[in-house]
């Protein structure tokens, strides 16, 4: 299994600063032994736990629009946006277990692409719309298509791998928020047919397919 672009650098320190804890526990005694190997331990486990989170497996690439992220179905609803007008949101909530590596819904040109800052609160929540975001506007066959990812209360940094002008396939990676949080979808209502995910259901991204396009 790779690691997610954005993640060896987090991985590599973690495991260097543990061979460093190892190495003062060998050569130490007494109170520093004891605490330097409680450390050792720590860092051992959180390196394993970034290994864990910047995974980033290989995917079968879903029938029309699939999923732009691994988690959860938090919401879907009918919004009027500025952007694509008339839409379905879906929303989609990750978890730390969760691989963070996003993925592209459909075939696309990217029209533009928009880093704002804002707050880190719980990305669960109706607020956390104002947190730090990168949006992302897509020319596609049905339409004008949006991507929102949303940086949450551990989620300090999203990492683009796409910039405007970019041509990018359906399924190809487009970027990772570290540490968990959420990602909200908006596709022209009057181009899908159907839904096929309900609110709570798990799924993965460019793997399944969450909406059919209309003939």
């Amino acid at each position: 299994m790779s690691i997610a672009k954005g993640g060896l650098s987090w991985i590599v320190t973690s495991f260097l600063l543990t061979l460093i804890f190892i190495v003062i526990t060998v050569f130490s005694d007494g109170l520093t032994k004891i605490i330097s190997l409680f450390i050792a331990v720590i860092l051992l486990l959180i390196s394993f736990i970034l290994l864990l989170f910047f995974r980033d497996p290989q995917r079968r690439i879903g029938d029309d629009i699939v999923a732009v992220a691994d988690g959860v179905i938090r919401e879907i609803s009918e919004e009027k946006d500025k952007d694509v007008g008339a839409s379905t949101k879906i929303s989609i909530f990750m978890n730390v277990h969760n691989v963070h590596v996003n993925r592209m819904p459909i075939d696309g040109r990217i029209k533009d692409i928009v880093h704002l800052n804002g707050a880190h609160l719980p990305a669960f929540k109706k607020e956390s719309e104002n947190n730090e975001r990168v949006i992302s506007i897509i020319d596609t066959e049905i339409g004008t298509v949006k991507i929102v990812q949303i940086a949450g209360t551990l989620a300090r940094r999203i990492v683009p791998y796409i910039k405007k002008g970019d041509m990018i396939k359906k399924g190809e990676k487009i970027g990772i928020i570290r540490l968990g949080s959420r990602v909200d979808l908006y596709l022209p209502s009057k181009k899908i047919k159907s839904i096929t995910v309900n609110v709570k259901d798990k799924i993965k991204a460019g793997e399944d397919t969450i909406a059919k396009i209309n003939d």
